[in-house]
């Protein structure tokens, strides 16, 4: 058999949309931003959610402990259908299957039936699993950290891009005649009718690989991975030790980055006594770092690979895990808003890059099961986001209720401000249990090995790609 995938792009020339490995760069970023607007599209009217259906605020709570469990099920499941469908099929059907949800969010009239709804809406979360596959098929190994990050980087701003963009979106609703107390319920359709439309452009502008689509390639005789195949791979995946310690680096800052920018707007709050407009555009401006500051991780992690071999990868995102971890945790001693301040954005930078550079590994653990691969460890960041916010909301809940014991006696607005206070402690003694634990998995990061025949074949690959890369350049 011929081998699979020999024109994968040695460039990441975003204007070169006619060629196939551009075009879907652009597609499956897009496509990702627009699962990850509709994933969190209803937290901006959450307050309107919980008036309308009644919800309770351990109600509240459980739908946000849905969304993520659906996600982390759904990540480990889409990476090995990636493997046997191809990537193309897998986020066709995943958008227009996933728009349904979306849709019906806007229809529900029970708890229960928002439950339902919010358990199967965050399977769409697991676009980020076949958007790392797909560039990953579609880039060569010089770029592909780079392309890898800057998909996963641009398509992650939809998660907070939602906080501007269904406000508006429910604005122009109203401004057409509809009632402001469903203005929600319409936002949401929408954002299910963005899906489905996106995935009939996926569909039909994309490919699976650059030489075309898997039963294309089988057609021609040319190697894909067959259901046997698949199977190994899984396997495979499932018993290699780096693939789990991959899982925890990923839980340690992906799974982080969403957990404290789900907590900051308060902690801004309670601590430097922020308006919640100011921590709220404070948040959002660190999502937005999202445009640049993984696919700076992506790089560097490619440049530390073209020069240091694949371990050379791994040093690198070990370096910037502890980085990470030593800037949260200095974070949660800082008593200024300026110092504070300083240290979030490094703690944005360091935690966008580390994701960008797991994701600079993952390619090169097993090529034949890059989707189970990216799937598994897809799945970390939402469990480790899980249970730091577990972490998180039990040390809060015990620091708020010995202060309501301890201040009852003040009255009620004295017995709420030394809640505010005690739950701003409990989160900064958070942060820094978590941040230490953030180092450690860095240094367990250092356990991630290559074996010489793994560093050869990448050495090989780079060094073929050496001569055309010269040839661009002159």
């Amino acid at each position: 058999m011929e081998p699979l995938l020999t024109h994968k792009a040695k460039r990441l020339n975003l204007l070169d949309i006619k060629t196939v490995p551009i075009r879907t760069f652009w597609i499956t970023s897009i496509a990702f931003f627009i699962c990850f607007f509709a994933w969190f599209g209803i937290v901006p009217f959450m307050p309107d959610v919980v008036k309308d259906l009644g919800l309770t605020p351990a109600q509240k709570w459980n739908a946000t402990v849905l969304a993520v469990a659906g996600t982390v099920f759904a990540r480990l499941l889409i990476g090995k259908l990636c493997d046997k469908y191809g990537p193309r099929l897998c986020y066709t059907w995943l958008l227009i299957l996933g728009s349904i949800p979306v849709v019906l969010s806007g229809l529900v009239q029970t708890p229960m039936q928002f439950y339902i709804c919010r358990l199967l809406t965050g399977f769409i979360g697991a676009s980020f699993v076949i958007t790392q596959v797909h560039t990953s098929l579609m880039f060569a190994s010089n770029v592909v950290g780079t392309a890898n990050a800057t998909s996963a980087g641009w398509g992650n701003l939809g998660g907070g891009a939602n906080r501007l963009g269904m406000p508006i979106i429910a604005a122009i609703v109203i401004g057409v005649g509809v009632a402001e107390a469903d203005a929600w319920r319409y936002s949401m359709v929408i954002a299910g009718i963005a899906c489905f439309s996106m995935g009939l452009v996926y569909y039909f502008f994309t490919k699976d690989t650059p030489d075309g689509n898997f039963k294309e390639l089988e057609a021609r005789g040319m190697q894909v991975p067959s259901t046997k195949k698949d199977k190994v791979g899984f396997m495979e995946a499932v018993k290699d030790y780096r693939v789990w310690l991959l899982f925890v680096v990923y839980a340690a800052c992906f799974g982080i980055e969403l957990t404290v920018y789900g907590t900051m707007d308060d902690y801004l709050q309670n601590t430097f006594q922020l308006e919640r407009i100011t921590a709220g555009n404070i948040v959002l401006s660190f999502a937005l770092m999202n445009i640049f500051a993984r696919t700076l991780g992506g790089y560097f992690g490619d440049k530390f690979g073209k020069s240091r071999g694949l371990k050379g990868r791994v040093w690198f995102l070990a370096a910037i895990l502890i980085v990470e971890g030593l800037m949260l945790s200095l974070f949660s001693l800082a008593t200024g808003l300026f110092i504070g301040f300083i240290l979030l954005i490094a703690f944005s930078l360091s935690v966008q890059m580390a994701e960008g550079a797991t994701f600079s590994v993952v390619p090169f653990v097993n090529r034949k099961a890059i989707g189970s691969i990216s799937g598994i460890v897809g799945a970390g960041g939402n469990f480790g986001a899980f249970m730091a916010a577990l972490f998180l909301s039990s040390k809060s809940a015990v620091a708020e209720k010995t202060a309501l014991i301890a201040s009852e006696a003040l009255g009620a607005e004295a017995a709420a401000a030394a809640q505010s206070a005690a739950a701003a402690s409990a989160v900064s003694a958070g942060y820094l249990v978590i941040g230490c634990m953030i180092i450690i998995s860095g240094m367990v990061a250092l356990a991630i090995k290559f074996s010489t025949e793994d560093e050869k074949v990448a050495e090989v690959e780079l060094s073929k790609l050496q001569p055309e890369l010269v040839r661009i350049d002159n």
